[in-house]
């Protein structure tokens, strides 16, 4: 079974990052979920990163605000695909520092970012990596997208009566 890893710069971020953890559950998903700085936990970081897969992780999701350097660095060492959430903190510049840091990244060195605040989205984007190889989270993704698909028609729906 895949395994989502889920881990942000500190403790401020979980508000945002649980939209990933609630979607990936939703998928029945394994997640595992940590706290990793970059900046304050740097061992932890580089052990984090270079062991993940080995421990059965498939899809990396990470969150961070102001310099946003964690999905960066967990990318520049890990084999994994790495989602990057950019998250508007307390001392960011309106979120722009952390979308420009997650997103400019250096060639080799790919972030799969989304939007600012964006963790259900990466949870989405996790589960559809995973279901390229595993047909019950493919269908799963499946009936989602269709139940998107269904709100919108019955929001358009009730609209016009």
């Amino acid at each position: 079974m895949s395994k989502v890893a889920i881990v942000m710069g500190s403790n401020s971020d979980m508000p945002v990052m649980q939209d990933a953890i609630d979607i990936l559950n939703g998928f029945d998903i394994e997640i595992e979920v940590d706290i990793v700085s970059a900046h304050r936990t740097p061992e932890k970081l580089f052990d984090f990163s270079m062991n993940a897969h080995k421990r059965g992780i498939s899809v990396i999701i990470a969150g961070a605000g102001g310099a946003a350097h964690l999905p960066g660095m967990v990318a520049s060492m890990s084999p994994l695909p790495v989602i990057g959430v950019p998250v508007k903190s307390s001392n960011s510049i309106d979120g722009w520092d952390s979308v420009l840091s997650i997103l400019q990244m250096p060639g080799g060195v790919p972030v799969a970012t989304v939007a600012l605040n964006g963790a259900k989205n990466a949870g989405i984007l996790a589960a559809q990596i995973i279901g390229a190889t595993d047909k019950c989270v493919l269908d799963k993704i499946i009936t989602y997208k269709e139940g998107l698909k269904l709100k919108v028609e019955e929001a358009a729906k009730s609209l016009k009566s």
